[in-house]
């Protein structure tokens, strides 16, 4: 049990006018908000939203971010595997008891989520105790992060309320566009249309977190988001460098090292302190989640 006063209380559910009174937690220490994205999205996801969701969350790990979600069906498991498989960590936040994983046909994918990440939920034991109980889960979703990205949702998704509740907490919140015939395209242009940022790969997100300004545990409690208008890529390095402990990964400190004019590898390795492979690694990774540009004469700028 993690009261609401431990030093490592999850200091961004302080910003809900009703923060959980104590946290039940199996697995490794939660992260600071700002080390920490939600991915979420529909249960009905399409294959092509399953494997945006997995390579999203996997890039966003491998640039040192924990990715949090709900352990759903669909998008959210697709999220939690993709930061696993990338060897990064992952938080799950359930809405029963530990004793009552919920879904249960997930139980496998849980027991690894403890050992690479954690497992959270406000609820003692057993339920859920009702629909009631997976939008007060989701609020939990978005105050832990950082920001909130949908990848897949229905008009009446149960994802875009956790959407809902970071736009509550002045986060960012991106949605992934689809075909528009697609119905679970559908709450995601609707999240565009009213504000929400389009992600297409993991620039934009640290883009938008970026343009947000402060640490989201500053922003006022019903703030307006304000990540609509991403800025270019280039403010990706402000990001990196403002997120303490992000510049630890390789591809962090490859990214930090990164401008809008084009240098070599040799330059780009002595400026991260990384070896020449270790440093084409993290630009082909970054080129990949579209967070660097390959440019003439084998240079290497922000997009």
């Amino acid at each position: 049990m993690l009261p609401a006063d431990a030093a490592d209380y999850p200091r961004g559910l302080l910003d809900l006018a009703d923060p959980p009174a104590c946290l039940y937690v199996r697995g490794g220490a939660l992260p600071p908000v700002a080390r920490a994205i939600a991915v979420v999205g529909s249960r009905a996801a399409s294959p092509s939203g399953v494997a945006r969701a997995t390579r999203l969350a996997g890039d966003l790990a491998r640039l040192g971010f924990t990715i949090v979600s709900g352990l759903a069906r669909g998008i959210d498991a697709a999220a939690h595997r993709g930061a696993l498989d990338a060897g990064g960590r992952t938080v799950a936040v359930i809405p029963s008891g530990l004793d009552a994983i919920t879904p249960s046909h997930h139980l496998e994918l849980a027991d690894e989520i403890a050992v690479r990440g954690a497992l959270v939920t406000e609820c003692a034991r057993g339920g859920p105790w009702g629909k009631g109980a997976f939008v007060e889960r989701n609020r939990l979703i978005a105050a832990m992060a950082a920001a909130t990205v949908v990848v897949e949702a229905a008009e009446r998704s149960g994802a875009l309320t956790t959407a809902a509740w970071a736009r509550s907490l002045g986060r960012p919140v991106l949605a992934v566009p689809g075909p528009v015939e697609r119905e679970t395209a559908r709450g995601c242009h609707d999240l565009i249309r009213r504000g929400a940022a389009l992600c297409e790969d993991a620039g934009d997100v640290i883009a938008a977190i970026d343009v947000a300004g402060a640490p989201p545990s500053r922003v006022p409690r019903h703030g307006v988001l304000r990540a609509s208008t991403p800025r270019r890529r280039t403010s990706a390095r402000a990001a990196t460098r403002a997120i303490p402990g992000l510049e630890a990964t390789p591809e962090a400190r490859v990214l930090a090292a990164l401008g809008p004019e084009p240098a070599t590898v040799d330059a780009l390795a002595r400026a991260a302190g990384l070896a020449l492979p270790e440093t084409l690694a993290a630009l082909t990774t970054l080129e990949w989640a579209g967070a660097a540009a390959a440019r003439p004469g084998q240079r290497w700028s922000v997009p």
